[in-house]
């Protein structure tokens, strides 16, 4: 069985004043604080979720 590729997101900007359903989004993600990254499996479901916040987030393979 292959292993599943994973990704790095990092949180660049702040989350604070921001709409509702994108702070439950970096919470849902696991990101605490700026500059804080988290390594996820890399799914279809991650990425939507990184999509609907990309501006604030970083991405690396």
């Amino acid at each position: 069985m292959a292993a599943n590729k994973k990704i790095r997101v990092t949180l660049v900007k702040s989350f604070h004043g921001r709409l509702q359903s994108h702070k439950d989004t970096v919470r849902g993600l696991g990101l605490r604080r700026i500059r804080h990254s988290v390594e996820l499996d890399d799914t279809p479901e991650i990425r939507g979720m990184i999509d609907t916040i990309n501006y604030m987030v970083r991405v690396e393979d």
